[in-house]
């Protein structure tokens, strides 16, 4: 585990400026759309701590990161975090607009996290490993 993961608060969340400025602007124009993700989202944001993207740590999930996730019952999954426009369920890449996405927004490798699925069961997992993108666009 880095030093870095150490010295955050396990509740915290670590979201970059431009990360942060962005998810604001899209929770923002899918209020009407999606109200509860939406706001779960911006909830998100306000407790976010903010840094400049070129501190940012490795292990922590960013718009882009690839995650790899341990469940408690063995299974492992890779998904992409992604903007709703990018989002493809059969390609693994989930929007921050989803209950998981939001949930591993600004979580650090070795976090668990929990998330609502559709039917209204509390699912919850550990983030084992986090690859940043080498390309990061905008939405």
């Amino acid at each position: 585990m880095h030093a870095a993961t150490q010295s955050r608060p396990r509740n915290q969340i670590l979201v970059s400026d431009a990360d942060h400025n962005r998810l604001i602007g899209l929770a923002r124009a899918f209020l009407e759309r999606t109200p509860e993700m939406a706001e779960d989202l911006l909830a998100e944001m306000d407790r976010a701590r903010i840094a400049v993207e070129a501190s940012m740590p490795a292990d922590v999930v960013r718009m882009g990161s690839t995650v790899t996730l341990h469940d408690a019952e063995g299974s492992v999954q890779r998904v992409t975090l992604v903007y709703p426009a990018e989002a493809d369920i059969a390609e693994k890449r989930i929007s921050v607009l989803t209950p998981l996405g939001t949930a591993l927004i600004g979580a650090p490798a070795g976090r668990a996290v929990s998330w609502r699925s559709r039917d209204g069961r509390v699912l919850s997992a550990t983030i084992h490993a986090v690859e940043q993108s080498s390309s990061r666009g905008a939405p």
